[in-house]
């Protein structure tokens, strides 16, 4: 994205305070419903109508949704562009871009940092550069459940949100730093 439209971005939603999705919604992004866009959040401005994003979404900061290549202007005069779509009870961690031409199935995590370049089945989770799949959701969750009977978990009051004050804060470091790591609300 060039400056200019980060710039609009950015101008826009401080006159019009809107959220991300509200303000791809009134452009004309397909974005279903109960969808998270966290800060920084690009559609590809340029190619935005070729995106298609469906319910229960969550993109994490920084990530970006491509829908034109433009690698082959210079040589051939055209820029390649490609629909992407992105299914339900899917999350996109912090990072990660998605190109052109991917569809993201139903029931998908996509970890941090990720290139997405290729389609990711239902249910599975895909990270790395490109990414690839590793895993079941299913088999993930299983695990993490476990390990969330063996480690500590934290109400909404150690949260920025609950208003967490610095003996919460202290407290759920060092029970984190005891035992490699936790689960909040």
């Amino acid at each position: 994205m060039n400056k200019f439209r980060l710039l609009f971005s950015k101008i826009y939603r401080f006159f019009f305070p809107i959220s991300l999705v509200e303000m791809y919604k009134r452009m004309g992004v397909k974005i279903g419903s109960n969808c998270k866009f966290q800060f920084d959040v690009v559609l590809d401005y340029s190619h935005y109508w070729l995106i298609e994003i469906g319910n229960n979404v969550t993109l994490a900061p920084r990530v970006h949704i491509l829908a034109h290549d433009a690698s082959t202007k210079e040589h051939l005069g055209y820029t390649k562009v490609a629909c992407v779509k992105i299914g339900n009870n899917v999350f996109v961690g912090a990072g990660s871009i998605v190109l052109p031409g991917v569809a993201i199935a139903d029931n998908v995590i996509i970890g941090a940092g990720s290139v997405v370049t290729k389609d990711v089945p239902e249910g599975m989770i895909a990270v790395g550069n490109p990414a690839r799949v590793i895993s079941s959701v299913a088999e993930y969750m299983a695990k993490e459940k476990t390990a969330m009977t063996n480690s500590n978990t934290f109400d909404e009051s150690y949260t920025l949100r609950g208003n967490i004050n610095a003996q919460k804060m202290k407290a759920m470091k060092a029970a984190i730093e005891q035992h490699g790591k936790g689960f909040v609300v």
